[in-house]
């Protein structure tokens, strides 16, 4: 039996464990500091299709099936894969797995939907409907850059406070029994929105729902951040990073000591000129299931949470002066 605790958490009686996971990276991901976490570094980012945007279909699907090797499992073992990506109608999910055969359910959370995916695939496996359920996500560059701002062909000048896209997929297998890190808790988050305009400035717009959510989870479970090993949110950058750690004391809890972001740990920040630090879903995907996991599997890390921000814009909203509404989702994930 499950346990909702406060407004925004579940317990899980039975934790679901997480059996796989698998990272695939681009070749500006390959140079950066994680590097040698990823299970597969692609020197090509078009993965020899025409288009960016099928390029990034191919990164999940070569996600899932490096994530399914390692589990021992065939496409007829998965009960569900719940995906999503940035592209409109999650066109990179669509098109990355139509040939896998698995019932499938199309996720959007922005640069959150990993955590999402990993949420919905935990409730699933621990109610009892899945024995494996995979999860994933993805992000490009260059689909996104075309998407959300300019065509890349522009060479529009980045603000300081811009966010460097990953390209990169992440996936993982969560099952009923087995070995690994085990998801014990999810916290649903809410749609925040604070004013924030500047489409260059995601950090902005994402930390006041990782604090939200963040505080939500730390008030239904009764924890305190002392209880993690690592406090990990995913995409905040740097700037938003700041603003998480100054504004979260607001609310009672100083994390700073325990806190890092995917988008700070990818990359070299300033070697590899991404300004304000990493972005994308394939952004914390990749980083979760690349190099958290192995930590964890080392003894590192006993306890992580891991909290996924997204801003739930698009490129219309932005155009007509709209705020940038976030969210974001976490999960607890112990050894």
């Amino acid at each position: 039996m499950e346990t909702k605790l406060g407004k925004q958490t579940i317990k899980f009686s039975m934790p679901p464990v997480i059996t796989a996971s698998a990272a695939v990276g681009g070749a500006k991901e390959g140079e950066g500091p994680l590097g040698a976490d990823f299970d597969m570094i692609v020197s090509d980012d078009k993965m020899g299709k025409k288009s960016w945007d099928l390029a990034e279909g191919a990164f999940q699907s070569a996600a899932i099936e490096l994530t399914l090797k390692k589990a021992k499992l065939k496409n007829n073992d998965i009960d569900y894969v719940l995906s999503g990506d940035l592209q409109n109608q999650c066109v990179a999910s669509h098109y990355g797995l139509r040939e896998t055969g698995i019932p499938f359910l199309g996720l959007y959370g922005a640069c959150s939907t990993m955590v999402e995916s990993m949420s919905l695939a935990a409730a699933l496996v621990g109610a009892g409907y899945a024995n494996h359920a995979v999860c994933l996500t993805s992000s490009h560059f260059c689909s996104a850059e075309k998407q959300f701002r300019n065509p890349l062909e522009y060479g529009g000048q980045r603000t300081p406070t811009s966010q460097w896209t990953v390209t990169g997929s992440g996936a993982a297998v969560i099952s009923s029994s087995g070995t690994g890190p085990r998801v014990t808790h999810i916290t649903t988050g809410r749609i925040v929105d604070k004013g924030i305009t500047d489409i260059n400035n995601m950090g902005a717009a994402m930390a006041p729902a990782a604090i939200d959510t963040i505080s939500a989870h730390f008030r239904d479970t009764g924890r305190e951040p002392d209880y993690y090993d690592l406090i990990l949110t995913g995409d905040l950058g740097v700037i938003g990073s700041d603003i998480l750690c100054d504004l979260i004391v607001n609310e009672g809890y100083d994390i700073k000591s325990r806190h890092n972001d995917c988008g700070k740990m990818i990359y070299y920040i300033k070697e590899q000129d991404v300004h304000a630090g990493g972005s994308g879903c394939g952004c914390c995907a990749s980083v979760l299931c690349g190099h958290i996991m192995k930590e964890m599997k080392s003894g590192r890390y006993k306890r992580v949470l891991v909290a996924a921000t997204g801003a739930l814009m698009n490129s219309l909203t932005v155009q007509q002066g709209e705020s940038i509404p976030a969210i974001s989702h976490a999960v607890a994930i112990e050894m």
